[in-house]
């Protein structure tokens, strides 16, 4: 009998998925729904199979939603996380698996017990990161275990870049996901253990903690703490380890330039700006500046004492930006984030023949008895091939793809809500990721 898989959202991380579901949907019996609310770009990704449709989907509407995960079997959200909550109640309603590549809700974990004692599965955080991550990770700290190694430090970094060939700008960056999440990354508080002492950092200090990572042919990169990597000190089962921290990749200089817009308070969204019309962007920079002679530039660049150089020149990434230019906003209402994040999506944006780049890396120093202690760095790079077949979508969408196929075929007996840090979900996955090129270098080198 085959099985149905309804996947909720279509986007820019889907691409990878669908092609590698319809790959094997013959093979496999599997007979997929594809639900967005826009359909004209997956019509040509089916290519006429008969093992798959499309649906327009209405994610507000709950009848409708409801109506697709009950008519199928495994469920894969790739809707805005605060839809997933909706989804997974359906689920357990209709009594259907469900998949994720987004960080598990306090609803889903809380769902726990109910969701195993209904003989389902809600499988969350298995994507790039949540997901690679934790499978890459934790097959090394096991395999550490297996060698009675004492780990003393592991450090963790992921970032969505783009490739050194099409790296055209002075901010080294171009979108690969979603561009609201990228203006809006890393606001609250981040927490890490270091020395074995917690540790906070405040989003007001984020983009000025960083730390930098060299990589062999790649050069430099700068990492700034994720929100929270304390909860996976249980998860990982790192209750012994005195350092573990969870953090994103920029390149080098992004992290400096990106905190003036956050000290701005360019990257705000709890108030909505009114414009006159015929505001321009140097208005609404103007705005933000105290009384004063001088350019923007100089005014900014007095406010906020920075000290320019040839390695990292801030001004020249704000003014290329064109926060600077006297040309007129194009949106009357909008929060400060949004008007960032309407500049950005036309400056970051990729090109049509562009790669991403998705730079993955692990570092654990650790002590095997009769050994010196020693530092193993296992990093990740992937490159897309195109705007369209990206490292992004290829590596948040294959591991989804995957698991998907070994809950289809009856592989998987674990219930209840998790993420893939148990040994019977990472090692075939990792090692079908290995056949598609998805493949961690390790070097082990002195602390």
């Amino acid at each position: 009998m085959s099985k149905k898989i309804l996947l909720l959202g279509a986007g820019r991380s889907s691409g990878a998925l669908i092609d590698y579901l319809l790959e094997h949907a013959a093979q496999d019996e599997l007979q997929l729904t594809i639900a967005d609310q826009s359909i004209d770009h997956i019509r040509e990704r089916l290519h006429g199979n008969t093992n798959a449709n499309a649906v327009v989907l209405n994610a507000a509407d709950p009848y409708q939603t409801s109506d697709l995960v009950k008519e199928n079997d495994i469920v894969i959200s790739l809707l805005p996380p605060a839809m997933h909550d909706t989804v997974a109640a359906l689920c357990l309603e209709h009594k259907k698996h469900m998949l994720t590549a987004s960080y598990l809700s306090e609803y889903m974990k809380k769902s726990s017990k109910e969701v195993e004692a209904n003989g389902l599965l809600f499988m969350g955080e298995i994507g790039l990161d949540p997901g690679i991550d934790h499978m890459s990770a934790m097959q090394i700290i096991q395999r550490l275990r297996n060698e009675n190694a004492r780990i003393g430090s592991f450090k963790s970094s992921t970032g969505g870049l783009v490739a050194p060939e099409n790296d055209t700008n002075p901010w080294h960056y171009k979108i690969t996901w979603n561009p609201r999440n990228v203006v809006l990354a890393g606001q609250g508080t981040a927490r890490y253990r270091e020395n074995g002492k917690i540790k906070f950092i405040p989003y007001s200090r984020l983009f000025k903690q960083i730390e930098y990572i060299e990589l062999d042919n790649y050069g430099t990169f700068a990492s700034y703490a994720n929100r929270d990597s304390l909860q996976y000190i249980e998860l990982y089962g790192l209750d012994d380890v005195k350092t573990v921290l969870r953090a994103t990749l920029r390149r080098e200089g992004f992290a400096k330039a990106w905190n003036v817009l956050l000290q701005l308070g360019l990257t705000d969204d709890t108030y909505v700006i009114d414009f006159a019309h015929g505001a321009t962007w140097a208005d609404w920079i103007e705005a933000y500046l105290p009384e004063g002679r001088g350019s923007l530039q100089k005014r900014i660049s007095k406010l906020l004492n920075l000290k320019e150089g040839k390695k990292v020149n801030v001004l020249e990434k704000l003014e290329w930006l064109g926060l600077f230019d006297k040309t007129p906003i194009p949106l009357r209402q909008a929060t400060p984030a949004q008007l960032l994040q309407h500049l950005l999506e036309s400056k970051w944006k990729m090109g049509a023949d562009d790669k991403d780049m998705v730079v993955m890396v692990h570092e654990f120093v650790y002590k095997v008895k009769g050994r010196p202690r020693e530092k193993l760095i296992s990093s990740l790079v992937v490159k897309g091939d195109n705007a369209s077949h990206t490292a992004m979508a290829k590596t948040v969408g294959l591991p989804i793809g995957i698991f998907a196929r070994q809950l289809a075929s009856g592989k998987v007996s674990l219930r209840g809500v998790h993420i893939p840090v148990m040994p019977e979900v990472y090692e075939p996955v990792l090692s079908e990721l290995r056949e598609r090129g998805v493949v961690f270098e390790e070097k082990i080198t002195k602390p």
